[in-house]
């Protein structure tokens, strides 16, 4: 082991640059575009006769894009957008839509047009829409048809000067796309728009005039020019527009394909998206990295109830997926799935939240297949660091940096840390963001001195493997230690019984704070003795938990993120401090 005189000297020395496996370079190997346009047009013609998007719903009904209709269909919206609106290169353009295939229609065109992507949760109340419409000042909103009635609270006080309604069945065959929105208005599933609005087809049908008068829309953006506003998710606070630039998201890809080397057969791959792509993670890894080596995205709208995906697994052979702890949990629990595994699915990725161990090992036991647990935020495009694809996958680690990325773990002060200890996870890279959207002072303490500071707390080994301990304002102090949830939620996991686990600190009326947790049980057996009897078998007295709280459900996010803020604001009203 080489010795080191300083923290900084370690990590300086990138010791994770040899972890990558045979063959990888610790430096990206750059993708030849300027822009995303760029990327886009190249992957469409070189793969112009394969299928590009399947949308696969619940029922098992289908509809596919083949790459070059991909490649028409976006000219068409980036002609719109630039000879019907008159819009102009960084004027911004929301999509507020769930995996269909508009979603990727929409986003490239926008890209080819030069606009300014702004992604928004279609799950989001009218309240929500309107501040994220009003903060990124965005001139249209492709929304679902869906949730046209949220339209007029919505728009207010915004600069939305169009609104253009997308159908679920959109590209469908005419008498399956009928069917699907016969059945969908029988149910009420499709009220009507609270405001003006025409439909995403009379879109594409102007844009295809302008094409046939003007040609395709000329894209001069660069690497550095703004691509996309991805608002962080409001797990703790208001949400915030990261500034993605052009040269952000392709560096991101190109890391991406870096550590992936030879694995990953151009053209062949068949791609999993049961997370939604306006989340960054599937936005960034199903989306464009697949779409770059002509991969065969299957789009799942809705992956709730996990039996959703039943009919993709049946009807695809899916070879890589993405996805977050719950879901893999969700699908462990499916007689189905565990009786027919997709034995074709070599490649799994986990991120968003920290995924538990007992859950890693049993779905490369079921699966067969390696699962990677990954890093990474909206602010980084978003990955910062993923278990090496060649390299040594270690269960409980978020793994190495990714190629051309710095990586420290630094105390309170902003010094580095040696190996071993715990400290604020801060990074600097290719992929890590311009800053907040009309935030600049929030962008400053964001990045210290050019290192972006992420506000989780993480522990680096000797080797340059990472392992998140937790976010800062998650820790929870008992009696002057610091009790980190991740830990105690992981060894909660490990009990069969428990589907979903959440942990949180409760204040004491003398100070500090005791240890609570919530779990979500298929055993109505299982006792909170059970679980605290467990907990003192695998853990130091300080970290057990007080008292276990069962419930049906947790608060979560769309994309089944744990939401710990909702779980402490509860706490406070129980205790009325609010």
């Amino acid at each position: 082991m080489v010795e080191h005189t300083s923290p900084a000297e370690f990590y300086d020395s990138r010791p994770w640059k040899d972890e990558y496996g045979p063959g990888i370079s610790p430096e990206l190997v750059p993708l030849p575009y300027k822009n995303l346009g760029e990327l886009v047009r190249q992957a469409c013609i070189e793969y112009a006769a394969k299928t590009a998007f399947t949308i696969c719903l619940d029922n098992g009904m289908t509809a596919s894009l083949k790459y070059h209709k991909v490649d028409v269909l976006s000219d068409q919206f980036a002609a719109y957008l630039r000879h019907e609106l008159k819009l102009q290169p960084e004027d911004r353009v929301a999509i507020q839509l769930p995996n269909c295939l508009s979603y990727p229609v929409a986003a490239f065109g926008i890209f080819k047009a030069g606009c300014v992507l702004v992604n928004v949760n279609p799950l989001y109340t009218a309240d929500e829409m309107n501040h994220q419409l009003k903060d990124s000042g965005a001139k249209v909103l492709l929304i679902i048809d869906m949730f046209a009635n949220k339209l007029g609270q919505a728009l207010r006080g915004t600069n939305v000067e169009k609104v253009l309604l997308v159908s679920i069945a959109e590209f469908f065959p005419k008498l399956t796309g009928a069917l699907v929105k016969t059945v969908l208005k029988l149910k009420k599933q499709i009220p009507a728009p609270t405001a003006p609005a025409e439909t995403f087809a009379s879109a594409l049908a102007a844009g295809k005039r302008h094409l046939k008068a003007a040609g395709p829309v000329p894209n001069d953006r660069g690497r550095d020019d703004l691509a996309v506003l991805q608002y962080t998710g409001g797990t703790t606070g208001v949400a915030k527009g990261a500034m993605l630039t052009h040269g952000n998201l392709l560096s991101n890809l190109a890391q991406s394909l870096t550590v992936a080397g030879d694995v990953n057969r151009p053209g062949e791959e068949v791609v999993l998206t049961a997370l939604p792509l306006y989340h960054i993670f599937a936005f960034t890894y199903n989306l464009l990295s697949f779409f770059q080596i002509g991969g065969h995205n299957i789009l799942i709208p809705s992956p709730r109830p996990v039996s959703n995906l039943k009919p993709a697994f049946e009807k695809f052979q899916i070879t890589r997926a993405s996805g977050v702890n719950v879901l893999f949990a969700g699908l462990l629990r499916e007689e189905w799935f565990r009786t027919n595994p997709p034995r074709h699915l070599e490649i799994t990725i986990s991120g968003g939240t920290a995924l538990h161990s007992a859950i890693a090992e049993e779905w490369q036991k079921v699966v067969g297949g390696k699962i990677l647990e990954g890093y990474g935020l909206s602010e980084t495009s978003p990955t910062l660091a993923v278990n090496p694809i060649k390299g040594e996958n270690r269960i409980g680690t978020i793994g190495i940096p990714m190629p051309s990325t710095e990586i420290r773990i630094v105390d309170e002060q902003g010094n580095p840390v040696p190996p071993g200890q715990p400290g604020e996870l801060v990074a600097r890279g290719p992929q890590v963001f311009k800053g907040y959207w009309n935030r600049p002072e929030e962008t400053e303490a964001a990045m210290r001195d050019g290192w972006f500071h992420t506000g989780d707390i993480a522990i680096m080994d000797e080797r340059g493997y990472l392992r998140i301990v937790d976010r800062k304002k998650d820790l929870i102090d008992v009696s002057g230690f610091n009790v980190y949830p991740n830990e105690v939620e992981d060894c909660i996991a490990r009990i069969p019984a428990v589907a979903e686990v959440a942990v949180i600190g409760v204040p004491l009326p003398e100070g500090g704070e005791r240890v609570r947790a919530y779990v979500v049980s298929t055993d109505p057996n299982l006792t909170e003795e059970d679980v605290i009897k467990h907990c003192r078998q695998h853990l130091t007295a300080y970290k057990v938990p007080k008292e276990v709280i069962f419930r049906e459900e947790l608060p979560k996010t769309p994309v089944g993120k744990v939401l710990r803020k909702d779980l402490r604001a509860e706490v406070l009203r129980e205790i009325g401090k609010t």
